[in-house]
């Protein structure tokens, strides 16, 4: 992997967490989405999410961002789970990689990083829901450990997408694998 810093998101991070959620959005479900959420999930859409989300950040949540030479090459969250069907484990919502930056190494270092972020609060699982059709995260997560645990509907107010669930029950494990170095 080439030099890579995972670091907590900030305030002043929105803009660029917001700008690459919706490149690397647009580039994994350009085949799985309808037009409509392309329209209407756009820059200014995220920006007032992730504005509003790390200006008053929940207590248990976690946003970690990558970053190289190269500036922000990928970001991921969680925090409290939004189904059910994660039963008690936490819920990583986000875990994004510029798609020009695949394949050296950061979304490994983002879920271990994750998983050492969730054992410090307490955390003993994780689970993430991932769009069914979306073949690359499904082999990554796969590769990573994580076991297919269910499957939900996301109710979203724009895409009702069908979503896998994969689990890691045993976090410390994960963190185990292999050490990765992190700023706070």
């Amino acid at each position: 992997m080439s030099a890579v810093n995972i670091r907590s998101a900030r305030l002043d991070d929105a803009k660029a967490v917001a700008d690459l959620h919706v490149a690397v959005w647009r580039h994994t479900y350009h085949a799985l989405a309808p037009s409509k959420a392309f329209v209407a999930l756009d820059e200014e859409h995220r920006f007032a999410s992730w504005h509003k989300r790390l200006s008053s950040p929940a207590a248990d949540q976690i946003v970690l961002l990558a970053e190289s030479g190269a500036g922000l090459v990928g970001f991921a969250a969680a925090g409290t789970p939004s189904q059910a069907i994660f039963d008690g484990r936490s819920e990583i919502k986000h875990l994004y990689v510029d798609p020009q930056h695949k394949r050296r190494g950061i979304g490994r270092a983002l879920l271990e990083t994750m998983a050492a972020r969730l054992v410090e609060q307490g955390r003993r699982s994780a689970a993430i829901g991932v769009v069914a059709g979306n073949g690359p995260a499904i082999a990554f997560y796969e590769a990573q450990g994580g076991r297919q645990a269910g499957s939900y509907t996301d109710p979203g107010p724009l895409w009702r997408s069908h979503n896998l669930v994969y689990a890691w029950d045993d976090l410390e494990a994960l963190v185990r694998r292999q050490p990765v170095s992190s700023a706070p």
